[in-house]
């Protein structure tokens, strides 16, 4: 296999380097920043590294396949693109151009409640197969809507946001405007006219706003009215009552996404969920908490064999999917990069990315001799319940 991308940025790090250059500041610290003192957004990604995989160098070998079989689709890598909110803010078009390169490589793409693109427009672009993140609304009306409208645009998978009760303490969004209401400061101002290229191209697609939400926004409203909109009508609380009756109306695959705790995981099962995404919100929500690959294997250890598991949160390179596979994950999403690469290579990003990943997890499972993704456990010297 092939896998063609631009040399000059062979890694994740070196897209991150490009999207830092090319967007304004406070857009980047958006994208890049975490919670509080942003300690388990670090513990994310340097505890994933501490897995370490056994290679067998006289097995006999004859290729690999990362063909991935997940809810009845057989994807052809076991990874896709996380949902993100705001999208748009960060690279003018970026949920298109993302949802795009999933659609062509076949593997799932999410949709966020509150990126800036609408899940008709998304649905169309990948004939149906991308998956919808809900941000659950205070009013259950509004929420009825807005499954009624995810099962039109055939979305095979709903997934539930279930770790933001509470909006993260993010310093640096606070400092840059971007706490809800939003604000544009003369630094604001300043970093932008220092962006010309992520100005013109903003312009040219228009100021990036909640696509899926629009027709339950009243018209008219200023930025510091739509924050007091949005704060009122969301509620991202979530109990069991709330996950029943949206598994009674929804037909489909139903994943709770940002499950830490194994008590949660047995409730998802009782409740009738078909997977749950281990995370942790990127390090954006809790800063105590532990990171997700220590969240992972611990669940994957008791329920891998019971439910569909799943991890997003650290993810960096196709090492990292290989260890989170290892340490029991069935798939993996990833959100950050996948910006990152759009953010520094506009069009071209979302195709860009995957072909990093792929090329770098096809070299993994060959250097170990892995032929199939679901073997990677089979490889685990070095658990991270080990150090």
């Amino acid at each position: 296999m092939k896998f063609e991308y631009n040399p000059r940025y062979p890694s994740v790090e070196d897209l991150r380097k490009k999207a830092r250059a090319r967007i304004p500041g406070f857009a980047f610290d958006y994208l890049d920043g975490g919670c509080n003192e942003e300690i388990n957004l670090i513990k994310n990604t340097s505890e994933i590294r501490k897995i370490e995989l056994m290679p067998e160098y006289l097995k006999k070998y004859s290729g690999i396949d990362m063909k991935t079989e997940l809810f009845g689709h057989m994807y052809d890598a076991p990874f896709g693109i996380s949902p993100i909110g705001l999208q748009g803010l960060i690279w003018p078009n970026s949920p298109e151009i993302l949802a795009k390169a999933a659609f062509d490589h076949n593997i799932p793409f999410i949709l966020s409640t509150v990126s800036t693109s609408s899940i008709e427009r998304i649905s169309e672009i990948t004939e149906g197969k991308a998956w919808f993140q809900l941000y659950h609304p205070a009013d259950n009306g509004l929420r009825d809507q807005i499954l009624q409208r995810a099962d039109a645009a055939h979305c095979p998978v709903l997934v539930i946001l279930s770790d933001v009760p509470s909006f993260g303490y993010r310093a640096k969004e606070i400092r840059n405007g971007l706490a809800m209401p939003p604000r544009m400061t003369m630094k604001n101002v300043l970093q932008i006219l220092s962006r010309p290229n992520w100005a013109f191209k903003t312009l040219m697609h228009g100021q990036p706003s909640f696509q899926t939400l629009r027709p339950y926004i009243p018209k008219g409203m200023n930025m510091h009215h739509l924050g007091l909109f949005m704060n009122k009508t969301f509620d991202g609380r979530l109990n069991s009552e709330k996950v029943a009756e949206i598994r009674n109306k929804w037909k489909g695959k139903l994943v709770l996404k940002g499950i830490v705790n194994e008590a949660d995981v047995v409730k998802a099962m009782q409740l009738g969920i078909d997977g749950i995404i281990v995370s942790n919100h990127g390090g954006r929500q809790l800063d105590a908490g532990e990171s997700a690959i220590k969240s992972l294997f611990r669940i994957a250890e008791n329920y891998r064999d019971k439910i569909k598991i799943m991890m997003d949160s650290g993810l960096r390179s196709g090492p990292d999917i290989a260890r989170a596979l290892a340490s029991g994950a069935t798939f993996t999403f990833l959100g950050r990069s996948f910006m990152y690469g759009a953010a520094a290579l506009g069009k071209q990003g979302g195709n860009h990315t995957v072909a990093i990943l792929k090329t770098q997890l096809q070299q993994v499972m060959q250097q170990i001799c892995c032929e199939r993704v679901e073997d990677l456990p089979n490889h685990l010297i070095t658990n991270i319940s080990q150090l």
